[in-house]
């Protein structure tokens, strides 16, 4: 399953027409903006504010907004990834609404873990791409 580098930067809501993989790492080095942050927290979890300390804790953000600074290379990587699990997840179910029950409900491949849980970790990001993968293919997931 190919999410390409255009939707995740939707996603993210940049405004980066043409961007291409290195211009996306680009942006998670130098830190994505807070509004990033804000979007993905109101596409996967509309009615959960607290979804955002998931990114970072709640003081950070705060104080990013209030400064109008950049989140760090880790909340960017973090964000960036929950756009491109996102996005891949749209692709596959074609609903917003499937997408969420998918990320927030137990998996068995997951030994019963949420995904949204699992892709804290890069390798967990994998596993859950993995199985959007076989979904998308039609094979048992």
């Amino acid at each position: 399953m190919t999410v390409s580098t255009q939707d995740i930067v939707a996603v993210l809501g940049l405004k980066r027409k043409g961007a291409t993989s290195l211009d996306l790492a680009e942006a998670i080095e130098q830190g994505l903006p807070v509004a990033a942050a804000d979007r993905i927290v109101k596409l996967l979890a509309p009615e959960d504010p607290s979804f955002a300390q998931r990114i970072a804790p709640r003081a950070t953000l705060a104080r990013r907004r209030r400064n109008n600074s950049r989140l760090s290379l880790e909340e960017s990587d973090r964000t960036a990834r929950f756009a491109r699990i996102w996005s891949q997840a749209l692709s596959v179910w074609n609903s917003a609404e499937a997408a969420r029950r998918f990320l927030f409900e137990p998996h068995q491949l997951l030994e019963g873990k949420r995904p949204v849980n699992v892709i804290r970790t890069a390798v967990g990001t994998r596993m859950v791409e993995e199985i959007l993968g076989r979904l998308e293919h039609g094979s048992v997931a």
